[in-house]
């Protein structure tokens, strides 16, 4: 019999290819079926609110995993106005506060539901971000940008170094995670219809940088990147935004082998 894991928000699977790997038996449960033309979920998916889930359904379950929503807390942890006005309006009560944590505080209540139905502990791993730590309590563990609350063995990967990398292939320092903006030459080419910078180039050297102006233009930022196409709702932006909150796979592997149950080790 194979081991079975609970994948909560489940996304595009990251968790469970990693367990899956393992071979253990996933059920991920998400309100929408995140497909987007690069492979759907790898588990068994549910379509159901994870906020009206009963934990004593996953008596049965070795490990329970869980990826919340981000985007709030990845919102507010940014240096912006309309940012901090929304930290004071949840800060404002208690209850706003509890709401916003309604989805993260789920999991360890399903995990609790599910232990006292089962008569053993049921470890549970909560992946968010960093911002989230304001909110929900200093995380456990953190792989990258990817931060744990709950059962976090003692031992864990090293995390791996994001490689900031252009669209040219060229890696400089100031350059971007996801290849959408030119470092090599960045700055480059802005700011260039000031009098003073006409001024002290020759006819040739000015046409040169309008030039070099209006071409760098289109790398700089999102521009031309699947994060700048349609609306911030659209399929396009969620697909990016889906793929880059997707849990690594050694962290998803090494998580599924700590918690693998001892009596299906021999048929490994």
């Amino acid at each position: 019999m194979k081991p079975l894991c609970i994948d909560l928000f489940c996304g595009l699977g990251g968790w469970a290819e990693g367990f899956l790997s393992e071979g253990y038996w996933v059920i991920g449960f998400d309100i929408e079926k995140h497909d987007y033309g690069f492979g759907s979920y790898p588990g068994q998916l549910v379509l159901q609110d994870v906020l009206t889930l009963h934990g004593s359904q996953f008596k049965d379950a070795a490990v329970i995993v869980a990826s919340p929503p981000c985007q709030k807390y990845s919102y507010m942890a940014m240096p912006w106005k309309k940012a901090k006005e929304l930290i004071r309006y949840y800060e404002a009560s208690a209850e706003r506060r509890a709401e916003l944590t309604a989805m993260f505080d789920a999991c360890f209540r399903i995990q609790r539901e599910a232990s006292e139905a089962a008569g053993r502990h049921i470890p549970l791993i909560v992946e968010n971000v960093r911002g989230a730590q304001r909110w929900v309590g200093r995380a456990k563990w953190n792989f990258g940008p990817f931060y744990l609350w709950g059962d976090v063995p003692a031992l864990m990967p090293t995390a791996f170094r994001i490689q900031k990398f252009n669209p040219d292939g060229t890696a400089h320092g100031q350059g971007s995670w996801f290849a959408i903006s030119n470092s090599k030459n960045r700055g480059v080419g802005q700011n260039l219809d000031g009098r003073k910078i006409k001024e002290s180039c020759s006819p040739r050297r000015w046409e040169d940088l309008e030039v070099k102006r209006l071409r760098d233009a289109d790398n700089f930022g999102w521009r031309g990147s699947i994060m700048r196409e349609g609306t911030s709702h659209g399929t396009k932006r969620k697909a990016a935004s889906a793929q880059i909150a997707k849990i690594p796979f050694p962290l998803a592997q090494h998580i599924a082998r700590v918690y693998k149950p001892v009596d299906t080790l021999m048929y490994a």
